[in-house]
């Protein structure tokens, strides 16, 4: 700030010196609140800026979102209503293979005559689904032992290896199944083993059979691994995770596939490579530093900057929220273009205007000039997807795959130990891979403790 004194210069030097020392004094004084203001009011800006962040427009979850702050969902006219939309592939029951038939007659017609036999024809089927009487398949294997005739020895009889653990691959691919693809705890494990099923198990023999399924699930987590650094390409995200209450972090390698998770101690380019290794695919990622160094084909997640140009429409300041507004109109338009290619005259028109846009402010000071800056070093990688119709230009794919890891973190609070480490990897993993390619994991993990008791390879033919 410079202040201006509203007289001449030989007014000034008319003036007693006393005075002329006060003036400055009281015009140093000026000058140091006002910049206190300024730097106030930034403050204030910034405060406002940070409590008024939420999912929609920052990189936020949803799940921090305060549930009194919830925005209204009023339905307008002309949207559509709730429910299944046209082309949604529902869930219907099936008509299932009947254990018993039976067969239901007509009753007497309401004039009194008798139905005619040679007329009975079957016009509908009542399917009723009921789950039989649970009883529990034990086996005790009684072992004995005998003297040997020759050297008077005792020897004993030793247990088939498949029947060792006491759990058969069955229970113990269901107890897996709930606690990993269900995501139940050990006490909640142990008290529907007892109400369902009328058995008593401790919370440590649970963790047994857990870990022997974390083995049994090794193989698949590998070969899922490998084929996902074969994919052309991938959408990767990551997330923070505890063990033991030091940070780490849950990364994802997901496509329209499969998708293959990886926790490691850093979020860096480190972590990164050992997550991809030698994959030179399609890189779809949000902007984090490591991504946007990726030497080959990438793909920004425009959502992530869409919400960053909400948040900058909601400014005060009417030049930053200008620009946000704009900002996030091109890129919505570019998002639609997914579903809808443009024209060439389209296609003209929003590059040039587009362009304008974020040069012209490429200098401006603060989050306009940032993010400006930010959009120019990508370009390149904002509209990837019209050129590959393969990909989308969201990186909704793996921000999915992770959605049941961080609900794991929250309700678990993480691991305990890098052996839980490795489990909640290999069972993510399977659980996704089945989900993406809308398979039964139960099945699956049955047959892969089968091959685990047995000592044999698992068939991963499936993957």
């Amino acid at each position: 700030m410079e202040l201006k004194r509203p007289f001449s210069e030989e007014d000034w030097q008319a003036t007693p010196e006393p005075v002329r020392q006060y003036i400055i004094q009281l015009e140093d004084i000026v000058i140091k609140l006002f910049n206190e203001t300024q730097d106030l009011k930034k403050r204030v800006s910034d405060l406002e800026n940070r409590l008024n962040q939420n999912s929609q427009n920052s990189s936020r979850p949803p799940s921090s979102d305060p549930p009194f702050n919830k925005p209204s969902k009023k339905q307008a006219k002309g949207k559509r209503k709730r429910g299944g939309q046209k082309g949604h592939k529902g869930h219907q029951q099936k008509m299932m293979e009947p254990s018993s038939e039976i067969n239901l007659l007509p009753n007497t017609c309401g004039c009194g005559a008798d139905i005619d036999p040679k007329t009975i024809r079957p016009f509908y089927v009542h399917q009723v689904i009921e789950l039989p009487e649970i009883e529990m398949d034990v086996s005790h294997f009684i072992l004995n032992q005998g003297i040997c005739s020759r050297c008077g020895c005792a020897v004993k009889a030793t247990l088939p290896t498949e029947h060792r653990t006491g759990y058969g691959p069955r229970l113990s691919a269901l107890i897996a199944e709930i606690s990993g693809i269900q995501g139940n705890s050990r006490e909640t494990v142990r008290t529907f083993c007892q109400s369902v099923f009328g058995f008593s198990i401790s919370s440590g023999a649970i963790q047994k059979v857990i870990d022997r399924a974390s083995q049994a699930l090794k193989p698949v987590h590998e070969k899922i691994g490998n084929e996902a650094r074969n994919s052309a390409a991938n959408y990767i995200d990551e997330t923070s995770w505890f063990q033991n209450g030091m940070l780490n972090w849950l990364w994802v390698m997901a496509s329209d596939r499969l998708a293959y998770f990886m926790i490691h101690k850093n979020r860096s380019k480190q972590a990164f490579l050992e997550l991809v290794q030698d994959w030179e695919g399609i890189l779809i990622s949000d902007n984090y530093g490591t991504y946007t160094k990726w030497a080959n084909l990438r793909q920004t997640c425009l959502a992530h900057l869409i919400r960053k140009a909400r948040g900058l429409a909601e400014r005060k300041d009417p030049v930053v929220s200008r620009f946000g507004k704009q900002i996030a109109r091109d890129l919505q338009l570019l998002c639609h273009w997914a579903k809808e290619f443009p024209d060439d005259q389209e296609w003209r028109d929003f590059y040039h205007r587009f362009t304008n846009l974020i040069f012209n402010h490429q200098t401006s000071k603060g989050e306009v000039g940032t993010l400006a800056r930010s959009l120019i070093r990508q370009i390149e990688s904002l509209w990837l997807f019209l050129d590959i119709e393969e990909i989308e230009p969201t990186n909704n794919i793996a921000e999915r795959a992770l959605r049941y890891g961080v609900l794991w973190r929250k309700r678990s609070k993480g691991t305990q130990s890098l052996k839980g480490n490795r489990w909640v990897e290999r069972i993510l993993s399977f659980k996704q891979t089945c989900s993406i390619r809308a398979i039964d994991s139960y099945p699956l993990l049955v047959s892969l403790m089968e091959s685990y008791f047995k000592g044999k390879e698992p068939n991963l033919s499936w993957i």
